[in-house]
């Protein structure tokens, strides 16, 4: 897979099994956006304001956040090769705000048709000994219940929307069920909620198709305390075993694909 890398992002590459990024805060006049692949079975090119940002994205693949300059970027997605004018995805617009983390996530519309959704990740700062927990839907199925240790915890999910809470710090053995069920159509998948973590779980795939999986994606340094910065780390669940993402841009980019640790190789295009 290789990056090309937009105007003001600098080229190289890490990728280590289970590394986690290295704390970045968000600069204020820049927004932080990940870019989440939870299409199943599709390997596509990311295109941004008409250049290609990202070739042969596999599903079941996080980036580390791009810090761009606030504003509007059209987004497209295509095939491998394809041209820009034969979208799989798009264009969509995003609109960024400074100071803010988004996840633009490809993913199946409850219908199963691919689409695109984006997220602003919540960075309010949380209590001693908590951390917040988000759940996001974003599979091809229906309205979901989403189960804590066998209980229902949040109800009538529907894609693509999202629900949160702050917890005490622990893990939770976690499952999603069709509403007013308890038998798990994804899970359970032990779910480590941390103090002062975001802890943002996906519910992706297709019901039909019985591909449906977790994904989780972490973002730490919301401690009340002075001093805490932001960053993100992302972690893959296959039902029922969990297998870590963990990719680092700051200066740096880098991807992992879910249990294999891949060597990337990236690119600079130089515009002009």
């Amino acid at each position: 897979m290789r990056y090309k890398i937009l105007t003001g992002l600098a080229a190289g590459f890490v990728a280590t099994a289970g590394l986690a990024a290295p704390a970045q805060a968000i600069s204020p006049s820049t927004a932080d956006l990940y870019l989440l692949h939870a299409v199943p079975d599709l390997t596509v090119d990311v295109w941004v304001n008409g250049e290609v940002l990202i070739e042969d994205f596999a599903p079941e693949t996080l980036t580390d956040p791009l810090d761009l300059a606030a504003g509007d970027y059209e987004v497209v997605i295509t095939a491998p090769d394809d041209p820009i004018s034969s979208p799989a995805i798009g264009p969509v617009t995003l609109t960024l705000a400074a100071n803010t983390s988004y996840t633009a996530v490809a993913h199946l519309a409850a219908d199963g048709t691919p689409t695109a959704t984006m997220f602003t990740n919540d960075l309010a700062t949380t209590a001693a000994g908590t951390g917040r927990l988000t759940v996001r839907h974003t599979a091809a199925a229906p309205a979901v219940d989403v189960l804590a240790n066998g209980e229902a915890a949040f109800t009538n999910l529907e894609n693509p929307n999202e629900v949160k809470a702050d917890l005490p710090a622990g893990t939770i053995s976690a499952a999603v069920a069709a509403t007013g069920t308890t038998e798990p159509v994804i899970g359970p998948a032990d779910v480590n909620v941390q103090e002062g973590v975001n802890t943002i779980v996906y519910a992706w795939g297709s019901l039909e198709d019985d591909n449906l999986a977790l994904a989780v994606q972490t973002i730490d340094g919301l401690h009340a305390a002075p001093g805490g910065v932001n960053s993100g780390t992302a972690g893959l669940v296959a039902d029922p075993d969990p297998a870590l993402i963990g990719i680092g841009i700051a200066g740096l980019m880098a991807l992992l694909a879910v249990g294999t640790m891949v060597t990337l190789r990236v690119r600079a295009k130089n515009e002009g």
